[in-house]
């Protein structure tokens, strides 16, 4: 199989690079990247000569993927940093809808076998706290921020060019993703970093709202079993079941690095802030055979570990991230 992976020295792109030529050493991928502040070359170094490293954005894309005579396109190119939406919206709807817009006419033009889109549960909006429901792949799109409302852009824009070129489409919407390699912005990252330093933990005003968690592993897990054995045209949720609130993250963290609680810092929410996020992942359980395999608390403390003992990695990435949270609120 030849790839190209959009979004490659990204998080949870450089996570599939890195499992994908380990698990399959006769694959031939192609690793294209834009490089802005969050991604960096420097996260795929133990694959480098394994792989095929393209500076480039998505919107050139076409160039790339006839010279490589690519088949199968795995698109994780996205702004995806919700705070730094609400400051600036406009980059979230350039990379992501017209971005992937100008990456989907490419493989039609060229035609590939298979174009595989990453997705996020908050397309679907919020749920409330309380709520007996998940949403399942049949739920309405209703999001509520401007990163939100991009990424529902660039699903329906991928379903479009299924429905009326033929294109042969998968799109996984996951659960938030957490592990090593993530940007300092995020959360877990943001808290571990800031609390190795003695710095406050932003905690925000509504810590009781929650997040369904996966390990970025079993994740990349999930995006090889719809490209194995996943339907053309079908969408797959991904998730754990496993919610925690920013309040409990915060805990975990300063719990594992021994340190007191009195570091956690109350922030003011951010416009827009969804309440709870939770994915009915039956699909492809039962369908494709998956399941998560890493325990949250384990993949948590495990991944405040690898960032103590990885500050080469972190710290010269910490100051690159545009946002300050609470920024909006002195506006």
């Amino acid at each position: 199989m030849r790839l190209l992976v959009t979004g490659a020295a990204g998080f949870i792109g450089s996570h599939f690079v890195r499992e994908r030529v380990r698990d399959h050493p006769e694959d031939t991928v192609v690793a294209l990247d834009a490089l802005t502040y969050a991604g960096t070359e420097a996260t795929l170094a133990d694959v480098r000569d394994r792989i095929t490293f393209v500076h480039a954005d998505i919107a050139d894309a076409e160039g790339v993927l006839r010279e490589h005579d690519v088949d199968v396109v795995v698109n994780f190119a996205a702004e995806s940093h919700n705070s730094l939406a609400v400051l600036d919206p406009g980059r979230f709807f350039r990379t992501n809808v017209l971005g992937t817009h100008a990456l989907l006419e490419a493989a039609r033009q060229v035609g590939v076998a298979r174009f595989h889109h990453i997705s996020t549960c908050e397309v679907y909006g919020d749920l409330a706290l309380d709520a007996e429901r998940a949403f399942t792949e049949e739920s309405p799109y209703r999001p509520r921020t401007p990163y939100n409302a991009s990424k529902a852009g660039a699903d329906h824009a991928v379903r479009a060019y299924h429905e009326t070129f033929g294109l042969p489409v998968t799109i996984t919407n996951c659960a938030n993703n957490y592990g090593s390699h993530q940007f300092p912005e995020k959360v877990l990252p943001l808290f571990t970093t800031h609390a190795l330093d003695g710095r406050p933990l932003p905690v925000y005003a509504s810590k009781d709202n929650r997040r369904e968690w996966i390990h970025v592993r079993d994740h990349v897990r999930a995006i090889d079993a719809v490209l194995d054995r996943g339907r053309i045209g079908e969408t797959y949720h991904v998730g754990t079941g496993v919610e925690a609130s920013v309040e409990r993250i915060a805990d975990l963290v300063l719990d594992e690095l021994g340190l007191p609680s009195s570091l956690k810092h109350e922030v003011p929410d951010r416009p827009g802030h969804d309440r709870r996020y939770l994915l009915d992942s039956t699909r492809i359980r039962r369908e494709l055979g998956w399941e998560p395999l890493v325990g949250f608390e384990e993949g948590v403390c495990d991944t405040v570990r690898w960032y103590a003992e990885h500050r080469d990695w972190w710290e010269p990435l910490r100051d690159r991230s545009p946002v300050v949270e609470g920024a909006w609120a002195r506006s």
